[in-house]
């Protein structure tokens, strides 16, 4: 059981467990988790925690709404006042990155909730943010080849999706290893690839 203030207001109370969830989120299946899961962990009783929030899902929906929050606000910090499309890209990469490593239990929540049946809020936020993320790529995609640093040919939506994808794919090996700090080590060498494929593409025939 994690060591927590008893007695928190109402708005520390809920930041608190959309913390407690993501840290149990990094060390557990997240389908697993339950309210009862989630009360032990902070050193509550569960009727404290509906207190706060009426169901697990209002829970999740707190977790998601958190998340792009954070994740959108810091990748925009980070292409911010960048120039150059080409390295805004880079920067916006490493940053996830390092919102990745810094929260590992939060990919995982996002796949599981993708995997979940049913249209539900939560993955239907998740569908949201993923929207709004590709939205800032292309952006910056256009900006790049508008400045002669991308291929005039590039297929903006194919290097959105392959950004995203690639991102993805570091993060499920790093977890299907066990060792999510190893997306640092690993991130350079891969967008170093991404670069060149969005930037020397060979003209189509």
């Amino acid at each position: 059981m994690n060591e927590r203030p008893k007695h928190l207001p109402a708005d520390k109370r809920r930041a608190a467990t959309i913390e407690a969830v993501i840290d149990l989120a990094g060390t557990q299946n997240p389908s697993d988790i339950t309210t009862t899961t989630i009360a032990q962990y902070m050193g509550l009783t569960q009727g404290a925690l509906f207190r706060h929030f009426t169901s697990k899902d209002a829970i999740l929906q707190a977790v998601m709404s958190w998340v792009a929050e954070r994740l959108l606000a810091r990748i925009d910090k980070a292409a911010h006042g960048i120039s150059s499309p080409l390295a805004a890209l880079e920067a916006v990469f490493m940053t996830h990155i390092d919102f990745v490593s810094d929260h590992p239990g939060v990919p995982r929540m996002l796949f599981g909730e993708l995997q979940r049946s049913g249209d539900t809020l939560p993955k239907r936020m998740v569908h949201t943010l993923t929207q709004q993320y590709g939205e800032r790529l292309h952006r910056l995609l256009e900006a790049g080849k508008e400045k002669g640093e991308l291929n005039a040919q590039l297929d903006v939506n194919a290097a959105a999706v392959l950004f995203i994808g690639t991102i993805q794919g570091l993060v499920m090996q790093s977890l299907i290893a066990g060792n999510v700090s190893r997306i640092r080590q690993d991130a350079p060498g891969l967008f170093a690839i991404y670069r060149k494929g969005i930037s020397h593409m060979e003209s189509p025939q």
